[in-house]
């Protein structure tokens, strides 16, 4: 992503626009966690409890998974938009449409209920659309 953002300085054109869901995704999801785990840790573990030393170890740990799931569709959309229209065949149609900016992208998979795709490894999400059809 870096490289891309700094060729596309030299020649002073602007076809990757994925850093910015990137970054907000990558601020979300920090400052979320930390967040939440401070108040886990400061209101949720009682100090009388026994092994609160180890609940509060475990608790950065435990908000990053459940924030990572808050902020996927920001990390998919920038890495769709990394690829978009960059000569790949992954970037192109038909395998993928041509976006204009990031926020065309975000609407597009958000319309087609794909936000979420690929974010979970045992659980996949498959379109509607691709579903055999019954009628004969």
């Amino acid at each position: 992503m870096s490289v891309r953002c700094m060729a596309q300085f030299v020649g002073r054109e602007v076809k990757y626009g994925g850093l910015i869901p990137h970054v907000a995704g990558e601020v979300l999801f920090l400052w979320f966690c930390n967040l939440l785990a401070h108040f886990i840790n400061t209101y949720a573990v009682d100090e009388s409890f026994t092994q609160a030393s180890a609940v509060r170890s475990y608790t950065k740990f435990v908000m990053g998974i459940a924030v990572s799931a808050l902020t996927y569709p920001f990390m998919l959309v920038a890495d769709i938009m990394a690829v978009n229209n960059c000569g790949l065949a992954a970037g192109l149609p038909p395998h993928s449409p041509i976006f204009k900016s990031w926020l065309h992208c975000w609407n597009h998979l958000n319309h087609k209920d794909q936000l979420f795709r690929g974010s979970s490894f045992f659980f996949r999400r498959v379109p509607v659309t691709s579903w055999p059809s019954t009628e004969e």
